[in-house]
């Protein structure tokens, strides 16, 4: 496990809890309860996140929960049967796993976790509670993390080996996690980085959904170079899709 991501049980520091639509991936347009989790294990060149590890005991702006707390707040305030999901979101929500153990079962309702998917030991804690998985892939030529793609290796890896023993445990096929990776790209992208991330999403059988650099809500590659960054992976798959983040360009949060 990463060295920088310790695991809360007990409570959690939480950002913000709201309701939204989901603005990106093949989810785009349902309504989700949106639970951000303070701090990531990852400094991504294009994060907007401002509450990292060595942050959170010094910051006043996030909210603390136990996991009945959150179960408590989460009853009184939302409605349960108008949303799609609930979406676990960060930061990075995994960083938190020991305490996602304790809550999850709490709540009868889909979970959509959103991962850096680079900390594999955890997925395995909460991936019988998660029923969609939104994976990125961070490029090392957009995200700066170099030793991504071998992180990603051993996430991936991590939820074929779970659905397997969830399979021999339970009897049936636990094959039905939906599972799709995010790809932010820009004009850096190289075409090895387009060949690993066309083999991870074939080995491990998940779609690529190419997602546009921003910055605020403007997208920092043209529209040409968009379009010819999407045939490239085409001609190599045809599990892939050109998705923006769809939330910035209608102004939701």
């Amino acid at each position: 496990m990463n060295s920088n991501v310790v695991n809360f049980e007990n409570k959690a520091k939480i950002k913000e809890i709201f309701t939204s639509v989901q603005g990106e991936g093949p989810f785009i347009g349902v309504k989700q309860i949106f639970i951000r989790f303070c701090a990531c294990n990852l400094r991504c060149y294009y994060c907007d996140t401002d509450y990292m590890p060595e942050d959170i005991n010094n910051k006043g702006s996030y909210f603390e929960f136990s996991p009945k707390e959150l179960n408590d707040y989460l009853d009184c305030h939302f409605d349960m049967e108008r949303v799609h999901s609930i979406s676990l979101t960060g930061g990075e929500p995994l960083i938190w796993a020991d305490f996602l153990k304790k809550f999850m079962p709490r709540i009868k309702t889909r979970y959509y976790l959103e991962t850096n998917a680079t900390i594999a030991d955890n997925i395995e804690k909460i991936i019988r509670y998660v029923d969609i998985i939104a994976a990125d892939i961070k490029l090392p030529s957009c995200s700066g993390i170099t030793d991504a793609f071998e992180r990603h290796e051993k996430f991936f890896d991590a939820v074929h080996h779970s659905r397997i023993d969830c399979a021999i445990e339970k009897q049936f096929n636990c094959d039905n996690k939906n599972i799709f990776s995010k790809v932010v790209f820009d004009e850096n992208i190289t075409e090895d980085e387009i060949a690993r991330c066309v083999e991870l999403a074939r080995r491990y059988d998940f779609e690529l959904i190419l997602q546009p650099r921003m910055i605020g809500e403007d997208l920092c590659v043209s529209p040409a170079f968009m379009m010819r960054t999407f045939e490239k992976f085409i001609k190599q798959s045809n599990h892939v899709r050109l998705i923006p983040q769809v939330h910035k360009f209608i102004d939701v949060e």
